[in-house]
Order: C-alpha cells, then structure tokens, then sequence
C-alpha cells in the first residue's frame, strides 16, 4: 500500500494519533496547507496549488519545497490538484489533514465528497483536523476501534438503507434514514462501534478522545 498524507488549508491540531495515522507516508502540500508542514515535523516532496495564500512566514526550510504551480482561475480546488498529485505517484491510502474547517465551509464539503468517490474507487481515505476525523461508509460491515464516550455521527450523503449501529448508546438495526434525517447525529461509542450499511452514500464523523 502507497500511503500519502495530503497537507490542506483547514484547521489541524497535531496530535499522538495524527501522528501515527501519517508516520511513514509520503507528504503533499496544497497551497495554504505548508504551514502544517513544520508543527507536524514532516517535509512535503510537493506544493500545489495556485498559491494564492501562501504563509507569509513559511519556514525556511520550506521555501525550497518541489512546486506545481497552476493559475489562480482554474477548475479544480488546491486539495482536488494534491489528490491528483498523489494518485499519479501511485497512491492507494489517503490521509486528508486539515480537510475541516478554515474559512471555506465549501472547500470542506468538497473534501468529504470528494473522500467519498474515492472510497468508491478503491482508495482508503481518511479525513481529519486531529480533533475530529472521518471515514467514508461503503455498503457492508465496518469495525472501529474507538475510545468508549467517543462522540460520533454518520452523516448521510444520500438516503440510506439497511443501516446497522452496534457497540453505541443508541443503537440502530436495519433502518431506513431519509436524506436530511437528523437520526444518525450525535450518538456515543459503547464498546466495539460496528456500523453495517446495505445501500447509500455516508460518513463517520468521529470526534476522537485523547488522555488528559
């Protein structure tokens, strides 16, 4: 498996389990995303992006980073051009960090469709900010190895069906959840979390809990 930790523009808190989603990867940097770069202690072997938004105060240590320069009025997003990147180099495994929040509420939506055509072409991809992280539901049986008390939600990218939650505070068994059912928000790990889908598009939102 070629696994590649793609560096994006949202927010990221470095964490011990960011740390080892991303060990050993290969590191890509979409425009704004190269200020991660330094707080996570990796160095990207590519910049994309149009580089409109680059840090002021990068890191010398960056400047000299391989770039792939693209003109600000084109079709595609700086995070879409580093997962392109990635796949070109042969990536199976995708770890988005900073795929949430930052200014742009639509860059983050586009992160999680976009994690989910990939999830149904074959690539793992895993999408974080080092507090909260997300995991593309395909149809069948999944198992998560989540703290108890871990607050998570399945967010629904379409109407879903035969949808199973095991190991939670609420949950659920073959139902049926409409698109923009709030039925699925907010639930609670109670064990070994296992979520089984049978048809539809969806998301583990999972806010992992980490040792005060």
């Amino acid at each position: 498996m070629s696994r590649f930790t793609l560096l994006l523009g949202g927010d990221l808190v470095s964490t011990p389990l960011l740390a080892r989603q991303i060990a050993d990867s290969r590191i890509i940097a979409a425009d704004s995303g190269i200020r991660h770069a330094a707080p996570l202690g990796v160095r990207p072997e590519l910049w994309v992006g149009d580089f409109d938004s680059t840090p002021a105060d990068l890191p010398a240590g960056l400047a000299d980073v391989p770039q792939r320069r693209f003109p600000a009025e084109k079709d595609m997003t700086d995070g879409e051009l580093a997962v392109a990147a990635a796949l070109e180099r042969g990536a199976t495994s995708l770890v988005l960090a900073g795929a949430f929040g930052g200014a742009r509420a639509d860059h983050g939506f586009l992160h999680m469709a976009l994690a989910l055509r990939l999830a149904e072409a074959g690539t793992h991809t895993l999408l974080t900010s080092g507090a909260q992280e997300g995991v593309p539901l395909m149809p069948g049986r999944a198992g998560f190895d989540y703290a108890a008390g871990t607050l998570f939600s399945v967010l629904a990218f379409s109407g879903l069906s035969g949808l199973t939650v095991t190991g939670a505070k609420w949950p659920l068994h073959e139902v049926e959840v409409p698109f923009g059912s709030s039925l699925t928000l907010s639930n609670e790990v109670r064990g070994r979390l296992e979520i089984g889908l049978g048809r539809g598009r969806a998301m583990l939102l999972a806010h992992p809990l980490f040792p005060g």
